[in-house]
């Protein structure tokens, strides 16, 4: 498939007329009807109903020319922010965040770099740390924060620090009595679990402290998010363990509680290419690490 044959389809698609569409490609119309069948032919599938007056999409066609769109839209972003740093000499920085990372120093650190570094453009993609991998070797994104280690041969690992886990519960419930529990005190209740997928995943860390400690906590829920989890613990539904830092979310239908175990923790972790020798990343992560460095009893 090729670039050009998505522009092609895109501009029938949207006008709903060869005529207009290869006026506007200045293209003649039977090199255009060739194109779009040999697309058609590769996906084995028929985008466009030819029989109808005027033409009109099939189902799958409809579907192709959304994907189409949002395809075009960002090949026409990355050329012109490939023009704007080869005129600017800037350098640019894709960064892969899990959810609860958003709640640390990293969001300060970053703005800070930013400051001192005006040659430098920040880009942010949020993604699951089982993800951050495949897309770091991809080139997709440049520095990973996350909550997993995960071990491949291309990247380098950084714990940044142990964050200690805290209990969310109900403001309503018995639970919220306490102002320190442990966790055998917890398994009467439900345990909501996020993300749900992929794993390994902050869910799976979860359940590692209360199995390493002999508990079985199979009364669970699992979310795709925090924020969805946050919703059900408010609305009476379970609890859930959070990084310490989630608790600058203040709500007043939810009580953070302090683990009596204050061993368990979970893990900020910065994950970054080993053979990459960028002058611009080396210096960005250095600037994290130096961050938390400075403040190792983690007041996150």
């Amino acid at each position: 498939m090729e670039f050009r044959q998505l522009r092609y389809f895109e501009a029938v698609a949207r006008t709903l007329n060869f005529s207009k569409a290869s006026e506007e490609l200045c293209i003649a119309q039977p090199p255009l009807s060739r194109q779009i069948k040999n697309l058609e032919d590769e996906l084995g599938v028929i985008l466009i109903d030819r029989s109808s007056r005027p033409i009109k999409l099939t189902d799958a066609g409809s579907f192709f020319y959304e994907q189409s769109i949002q395809i075009i839209g960002r090949m026409n972003e990355l050329k012109l922010a490939t023009k704007r740093v080869a005129k600017n000499s800037r350098k640019r920085i894709t960064i892969g965040l899990v959810p609860t990372t958003l709640y640390t120093k990293i969001p300060s650190a970053i703005k800070t770099f930013i400051q001192e570094n005006d040659n430098v453009d920040i880009g942010f993609l949020p993604h699951i740390s089982v993800e951050q991998i495949d897309f770091l070797k991809a080139g997709k994104i440049d520095i990973g924060f996350g909550r997993i280690v995960i071990h491949d041969d291309a990247i380098k690992n950084i714990v940044l620090a142990d964050e200690r886990l805290y209990a969310i519960v109900p403001m309503e419930s018995r639970l919220a009595k306490n102002d320190e529990i442990s966790l055998k005190e917890l398994t009467d209740e439900k345990l909501i679990l996020f993300p749900a997928s992929p794993r390994p995943s902050f869910a799976d860390q979860v359940i590692f402290q209360f199995r390493v400690r002999g508990i079985d906590p199979s009364n669970t829920y699992e979310t795709d998010s925090l924020q969805t989890t946050m919703g059900l613990v408010a609305a009476g539904m379970g609890y859930s363990l959070v990084p310490e830092s989630v608790m600058v979310t203040s709500r007043p239908d939810i009580k953070y509680i302090a683990l009596k175990e204050q061993d368990v923790v979970t893990q900020l972790i910065m994950s970054v290419r080993k053979n990459d020798l960028s002058s611009h990343l080396k210096k960005f992560s250095d600037h994290i690490e130096s961050t938390y460095a400075k403040n190792k009893e983690l007041h996150l």
